[in-house]
């Protein structure tokens, strides 16, 4: 690749890893940020012929599985209806073993399975909480707003990816700049137009039904527009609260396997598209271990009264440690088991810390505030 073919791949990459760090705090701009982007990286690269696509699928679906993996952590930390969290995490997890799935067995379909209906049902969610309290959406509304959005919306949309292999921007070419085909007699039909035009009408009577929803079917807005994340209660905030719930909380816990669950299938994820060497359950154990020594590392260093006043403090440290604890692992694993090679590039390396660090400093820092919120909850209600 030449040097600007290479700085585009570099400026969209370093894009969607660190845009997605904003959705914790501006869920809804941040997720649709995301999904702008993810949309339109592919025909970014296709203005450089030196960019090779080969892998855009497993390239786009990695970074697609992180950023929503933040989206899903964010949930943890500014979501109060329990019913659209238990609804998210569900569609989450589902859509993250589909992927996993996919790239084990390369079968398209899957992606149609397990569609992914986290992604607008984190949208819808955060629209409504612009609005209006989010105490309005009940277990039977977060059930039908998630059903509505996998039928009427991903399962037309992944059809047209993966099963049509069909790309929006290429098609929006060829339709206004005279795709054709020629029929029986040899008269030039020009088809695609008649299609964008069926899109068009079909998104401009969604947007009517959903402007009438607004407008004269959901009740008045509770509050004026908010697209912050809303601010954590006072009980809530401050680095104490961490370092209190890491140094008194039991080492093996569900929220420990969750962790390992989500790291490891995000790290497969991953590994597929990077390195494609097929040895998954080796390195789900790698990042089992690894997991289980950053707990206790964090353990540690909460009971010798260490805390981190900001996340970007508790990122930018446990980077170097978590360094540590890979660079360890690894030399544990081939020079005593001799089942993971060391041989890796140094920026691999450093960009597994990075991936690794993110998805457990985030899971640490906003699943404390889960359970802190639900016991604050049970405090009240007694």
């Amino acid at each position: 690749m030449d040097t600007v073919a290479i700085i585009v791949v570099a400026v969209v990459i370093l894009l969607r890893l660190f845009l997605p760090l904003t959705i914790p705090y501006w869920p809804l701009i941040g997720v649709i940020s995301c999904l702008v982007l993810d949309a339109a990286d592919q025909s970014i690269f296709q203005q450089f012929p030196d960019i090779p696509l080969d892998n855009y699928q497993s390239y786009d679906k990695a970074l697609d599985i992180y950023y929503l993996a933040i989206a899903y952590l964010a949930t943890l930390r500014n979501w109060t209806n329990l019913p659209s969290f238990r609804v998210s995490r569900f569609l989450y997890y589902y859509r993250l073993v589909g992927v996993v799935a996919f790239e084990l067995s390369g079968l398209r379909a899957l992606l149609l399975v397990f569609p992914n209906t986290f992604e607008y049902f984190f949208i819808f969610c955060e629209g409504v909480r612009a609005r209006w309290n989010t105490a309005r959406i009940t277990m039977a509304v977060a059930l039908v707003a998630a059903a509505l959005i996998w039928i009427f919306i991903k399962l037309p949309q992944e059809w047209w990816i993966h099963i049509a292999k069909l790309d929006m921007t290429d098609f929006i070419k060829e339709s206004l700049f005279g795709a054709s085909k020629t029929d029986s007699w040899g008269t030039v039909i020009a088809t695609a137009p008649l299609v964008l035009v069926a899109l068009l009408a079909a998104l401009a009577v969604f947007l009517v039904v959903c402007w009438l929803l607004v407008t004269r079917v959901a009740p008045p807005a509770d509050h004026r527009l908010r697209f912050k994340a809303d601010p954590l209660p006072t009980e809530l905030r401050g680095d104490a609260l961490y370092r209190t719930v890491r140094a008194e909380a039991r080492l093996f816990d569900r929220a420990l396997i969750e962790k390992i669950v989500l790291t490891g299938l995000t790290s497969i994820v991953f590994a597929q598209m990077l390195l494609g060497d097929g040895l998954l359950s080796v390195r789900f154990i790698f990042v089992a271990l690894f997991v289980l020594v950053n707990a206790m590392v964090s353990q540690w260093l909460a009971r010798r009264g260490r805390s981190w006043k900001s996340v970007a403090s508790e990122l930018v440290g446990m980077m170097i440690v978590n360094f540590g604890i890979v660079t360890a692992l690894l030399i544990v694993g081939d020079r005593i088991l001799r089942v993971v090679d060391t041989g890796l590039p140094l920026s691999m390396t450093i960009f597994t810390v990075f991936l690794f660090t993110v998805i457990t400093v985030l899971f640490d820092r906003y699943h404390t505030v889960f359970q802190a919120r639900g016991m604050v909850a049970q405090l009240r209600a007694k």
